[in-house]
C-alpha cells in the first residue's frame, strides 16, 4: 500500500508490502524488512532490519507524532487525492493504478522504455484472476512502482508514463 508523508518539509513516498516473513517498507529501490507489535496505550515495538526499538505515538488528524529515544518526530500524512490534485498538469492517463487489491505476476516494461497505447505493462492477479494493465497513452515509462511478487491495495500506483512528444 502506497503512503506519502511529509517530515521536516520533505516528502517521502513509501510502500508497505507483505513479504514471506512479515512486511517490507519500500522507498525507491530500498526494501526494508519491518515488523510492528502493538503493546497498547499508543506503544509499539518495532523491528527494522533486525533492530528492535520501542515507539510511542499519537495521532491527530493526518499528523502522527512519534516519540523515540527522547525525541519526538511529526509525520504528516499526505492524502493521494490532495497530492495529485495539486499537480499542475492532468496526468491521470499517465498513471496506471490497480483496479483491485492483488499481487504482481509479471512486469513487461522498465523505465525509459517507449510504449504505445494498449501495450501490456504489468500483469496482476486478484481473486485467482489475471489482469493485464495496459498503457492508456503513447509514452515513455517514467517509473515502475512495483516489483514482481509484491502485493498491493486497490488504487495503488503501478506505472507512471510521460506522454510521448508529438512528431513534427
Amino acid at each position: 500500500m502506497e503512503h506519502a508523508f511529509q517530515i521536516s518539509g520533505e516528502t517521502y513516498e513509501l510502500w508497505l508490502s507483505r513479504s514471506r516473513v512479515g512486511y517490507e517498507l519500500i522507498r525507491g529501490d530500498s526494501r526494508i524488512p519491518i515488523a510492528l507489535l502493538a503493546r497498547g496505550d499508543n506503544h509499539i515495538n518495532c523491528k527494522v532490519n533486525d533492530v528492535h526499538t520501542s515507539l510511542y505515538f499519537a495521532i491527530r488528524g493526518d499528523d502522527v507524532y512519534l516519540h523515540h529515544d527522547g525525541e519526538t518526530f511529526m509525520l504528516s500524512y499526505l492524502h493521494s487525492l490532495v497530492r495529485f490534485a495539486s499537480q499542475k498538469s492532468d496526468t491521470s492517463e499517465a498513471l496506471s493504478r490497480a483496479p483491485m487489491p492483488g499481487a504482481v505476476i509479471s512486469i513487461a516494461v522498465q523505465p525509459g522504455q517507449e510504449v504505445q497505447r494498449g501495450d501490456q505493462m504489468v500483469v496482476i492477479e486478484s481473486m485467482k484472476m489475471e489482469t493485464s494493465i495496459c498503457a492508456t497513452i503513447d509514452g515513455v515509462v517514467q517509473d515502475v512502482h512495483v516489483l514482481q511478487g509484491q502485493t498491493f491495495e486497490r488504487d495503488a500506483l503501478l506505472v507512471t508514463l510521460s506522454a510521448a512528444k508529438a512528431e513534427k
